[in-house]
């Protein structure tokens, strides 16, 4: 935060001294401003990636819960089940499945590794706390698995709806803007011009 006040401070002061005079100071400071903001808009890779991850995670989740609650319904324990279900998904989950499946085999407690994964990736809280309720409390979990499954495909598809529909309205918008201009000179000016001219007649 330091660093992008500093070069915004930095970046502003140089207009200011470029331009000189009564506006250069004014100019100096929208443009610090502009440019605080800017860079705060800007994101470092590590974040893109992080965030990148964190969608993938999110399309792979429905089905990677699906799995669970399949194998978890045919009795097998939860550590060979997580970790069959880690091995039949691809990265991003695949590898951190097999990893909490590892650590359950070797007798890690359930709770400290669902948590762990749930506080490292928002996207998958939902499925540690199911995961913990069925270790801790011994709670059937394949319904509230099925159900997390429908319930983020279901949020999956209103918001690709949503997408597409604003897609929509970005594609069009332009369309109408160039339009405009020659609905103006088609359709208004004429009728201007016509009535101006009327009432400079009837004058």
């Amino acid at each position: 935060m330091l660093r992008r006040a500093a070069m915004a401070v930095l970046a502003g002061a140089g207009a200011a001294l470029l331009l000189g005079g009564g506006l250069g100071p004014l100019v100096g400071v929208v443009l610090a401003v502009g440019a605080y903001r800017a860079l705060a808009r800007a994101r470092s890779p590590a974040d893109r990636r992080a965030e990148l991850e964190e969608e993938l995670l999110t399309r792979q989740l429905p089905l990677s819960a699906e799995l669970l609650a399949a194998c978890l319904g045919s009795a097998a324990s939860p550590s060979v089940a997580v970790l069959a279900v880690g091995r039949s998904v691809g990265a991003p989950m695949g590898p951190r499945l097999v990893a909490i499946g590892a650590e359950l085999a070797l007798g890690a407690p359930p709770e400290l590794c669902w948590n762990r994964l749930g506080e490292q990736h928002p996207s998958l809280a939902a499925l540690a706390r199911c995961m913990v309720r069925t270790s801790v409390g011994g709670s059937p979990v394949a319904e509230p698995l099925i159900g997390l499954a429908h319930a983020r495909r279901t949020a999956a598809g209103r918001a690709a709806h949503a997408r597409v529909r604003r897609a929509g309205v970005l594609a069009t918008a332009p369309l109408g803007l160039c339009f405009l201009p020659a609905f103006v000179l088609i359709g208004v000016v004429p009728v201007v011009v016509g009535l101006t001219s009327r009432f400079a007649l009837a004058g």
